[in-house]
């Protein structure tokens, strides 16, 4: 048995969102992204499905071009492959499961070209 949580020790960064693996199973990974308002992840895919939860805030969520306003409590997932972007609308708190064959490194990536 693992156990994490979305509400402790949440670090934020002054110029980017903050990424936090809380749990890394042999079935994925949940990773907590926390942003202040007005923070960004750029445009960018992912090479396997996604699901992200809206734990706390507002964010932007861009697909292909269109936005999608997320408040907290709502889900969406994408397809591998999608290209999307994030904004914080206000600080926020994103919980994001990955499969167990993405990596938390190629979301930092994201983060730091951001």
């Amino acid at each position: 048995m693992k156990t994490a949580s979305l509400i402790n020790n949440i670090q934020y960064h002054e110029t980017r969102p903050t990424i936090q693996v809380l749990l890394d199973t042999e079935n994925g990974k949940e990773i907590r992204i926390a942003f202040k308002k007005d923070q960004v992840m750029k445009e960018h895919k992912t090479p396997f499905a996604i699901v992200v939860e809206i734990f706390e805030g507002c964010i932007d969520f861009g697909v292909n071009g269109e936005v999608h306003t997320l408040n907290r409590g709502d889900l969406i997932s994408l397809s591998g492959g999608v290209p999307h972007d994030l904004t914080a609308v206000k600080d926020s708190i994103v919980r994001l499961s990955l499969n167990k064959g993405d990596s938390a490194k190629r979301v930092e990536d994201v983060v730091k070209g951001s």
